[in-house]
């Protein structure tokens, strides 16, 4: 899977937009779901996809703030989902199903980031069950409308390199670390995507994993103001002081062509960022740019995938 891990010259960059990836793409054809698919990227996501014909699940925790975020938006639909609770997952996927559609496109853009220690479910620290076992669980649900053909784009972050996944500590039971916990999930969330690429490529479904970017949205929900002074992202106003800050339509560019990209037919199992395959990176200390080792190891992925599959109790190979 590592091997795949280099660009390819895709032509688009770090400025392009969600709208410019798709520019002379049809996807009149197909039906997406997009989780969180009504707030910061998601939404932006959803935004690029409808306009371009896609008909869009927008699956969302709140679903009276979605259906306020996207009116106006043709071709969608919203559906309740909190990722967090597997009976709230399971609802998601039996509804879905149950239509009988076939599923073109997934995107898993919900998450959450640094937030206090909070535990859900049967005790899982919550950014790795929201952000990862969550999608894991919907993605293998989801698997009998999948198959035959389709992407499944999960959005990682390039604080990926900030923790692998700790083995001897996964649910963060032996002290906590806000920002490692946010780490491991977006490492989770990348080697989700490399296992999962291996294990569909026979039934014609790919996966990839990305970084969107520096980007202001409400998934700094959880950061003060001088949290975000102190990292550089603000200044003493309050206003965007890091230059390398994207644009919300320029955040959401990456999953929208990991997720459409004809360029990438063929391709699987890897991660990407700025509209390109990323390359590896084992410089110490982490650079924050391209994709480390650990996130793109397909024994981390297999053992990952293992574990997950213990976890939820859902595994649909």
């Amino acid at each position: 899977m590592a091997s795949q891990q280099s660009p390819i010259q895709s032509g688009f960059g770090a400025q392009t937009t969600a709208l410019e990836v798709l520019e002379g793409l049809d996807l009149s054809h197909a039906t997406a779901i997009v989780t969180g698919g009504h707030s910061g990227l998601g939404l932006e996501t959803t935004r690029a996809l409808t306009g371009a014909g896609a008909h869009v699940i927008v699956a969302a925790r709140d679903v009276e703030s979605a259906r306020v975020n996207t009116s106006g938006l043709a071709n969608v639909e919203i559906q309740r989902l909190d990722l967090s609770e597997l009976a709230s997952v399971r609802d998601f996927t039996q509804r879905f199903l149950a239509s009988g559609r076939h599923l073109d496109i997934l995107i898993g853009s919900a998450g959450i980031m640094a937030c206090p220690q909070t535990r859900v479910g049967p005790g899982w620290e919550a950014q790795f069950a929201t952000n990862h076992l969550g999608h894991h669980a919907l993605v293998n649900l989801l698997w009998p409308a999948l198959k035959g053909g389709a992407r499944v784009v999960m959005v990682s972050s390039a604080g990926h390199h900030q923790s692998g996944i700790r083995w001897g500590d996964v649910q963060f039971t032996h002290g906590y670390d806000k920002w490692l916990a946010y780490g491991q999930s977006k490492t989770a969330n990348a080697l989700f995507a490399v296992h999962l690429d291996r294990l569909g490529q026979g039934d014609g479904v790919r996966a990839f994993s990305l970084h969107p970017g520096k980007i202001l949205t409400p998934l700094q929900r959880h950061l003060t103001q001088d949290e975000m002074i102190a990292a550089g992202w603000l200044d003493g106003n309050g206003q965007l002081a890091d230059p390398t800050f994207k644009t919300p339509q320029q955040g959401a560019a990456t999953q929208v062509w990991a997720a459409t990209s004809p360029r990438l037919n063929g391709m699987g199992g890897v991660y990407c960022e700025d509209c390109e395959i990323a390359s590896l990176d084992a410089s110490e200390p982490p650079s924050f740019v391209g994709v480390r080792p650990h996130a793109a190891d397909p024994d981390q992925a297999e053992r990952l995938w293992a574990l997950s599959a213990q976890l939820t109790g859902i595994d649909a190979f």
